[in-house]
């Protein structure tokens, strides 16, 4: 997805292209060592859910919302692992329709429905905790800080994984990166307790799938073609982003 940014048509395209195509998913699960059921379009680790899990204080009841849950792989897993119950908002109804496919074979309840970052469709105060795993960057606006604040209950958690440039003037990182300002965007949406803290050992996952996945010829499988054109763009910047998890609360 060459096009900044993308449309709910080209991730339609994308998460399609997935189904038929799996060798970019067993070069991802290797790297960051995921199992073969967590289908994951994003970059967290299998050790990053446990402190995404963590962050949120997950048990059983907690009303989670995974937003922009791509394919549910990780919203998932975190319900199965803290009998969370989950809903899954995405933009893409094919990522959702894929998410709902998944929740039915392993045997999991969760709910999938459409929506967008800035506008999620939920009641107000309606929900317990929200991740937004690797992708606060396609809409990082004030809008889309203020929604997710809406919708968390007084004494809500929040987790965002995401990518910020060390320094946001300098033109070789992309603009889609240099315009991600967590901590600014968390406190004045009203979060409190905000934290944002770097995670280097989630870059050396990361560096290794690009140079991997950079490196490889994709022939004619879609996947795999996407995969590479995103390792060739990444890696001349690479070096000049930090990897966060930034965690916040709701007032009680």
């Amino acid at each position: 997805m060459s096009d900044w940014p993308p449309s709910a048509e080209d991730f339609n395209a994308w998460y399609a292209n997935m189904v038929d195509h799996s060798s970019g998913d067993a070069i991802q699960r290797r790297h960051l060592g995921l199992p073969a059921h967590l289908l994951s379009t994003s970059l967290l680790t299998w050790d990053g859910i446990a402190e995404v899990i963590e962050a949120l204080r997950l048990e059983p009841g907690t009303r989670l919302v995974d937003l922009a849950c791509g394919r549910g792989g990780y919203g998932l897993e975190m319900a199965a692992r803290t009998g969370a119950t989950l809903i899954g908002i995405d933009f893409s109804k094919e990522a959702i329709a894929q998410a709902a496919a998944l929740a039915q074979r392993l045997g999991a309840e969760a709910e999938f429905r459409a929506g967008d970052l800035a506008d999620t469709g939920l009641p107000a105060a309606s929900v317990d905790a929200l991740v937004c795993v690797d992708a606060i960057q396609f809409k990082p606006e004030p809008a889309t800080f203020a929604e997710m604040h809406r919708v968390l209950a007084p004494g809500g958690r929040i987790a965002l994984t995401t990518w910020e440039a060390l320094d946001r003037s300098d033109e070789r990182v992309t603009p889609r990166i240099r315009v991600v300002d967590v901590q600014a965007g968390l406190e004045q949406a009203g979060f409190v307790d905000v934290e944002v803290r770097e995670r280097p050992q989630w870059r050396s996952a990361e560096r290794a799938l690009w140079e991997e996945a950079a490196a490889l010829d994709p022939g004619d499988d879609p996947a795999l073609k996407s995969l590479h054109d995103e390792g060739v763009r990444v890696l001349p910047w690479f070096d000049l982003t930090r990897r966060v998890l930034a965690t916040a609360g709701v007032d009680r």
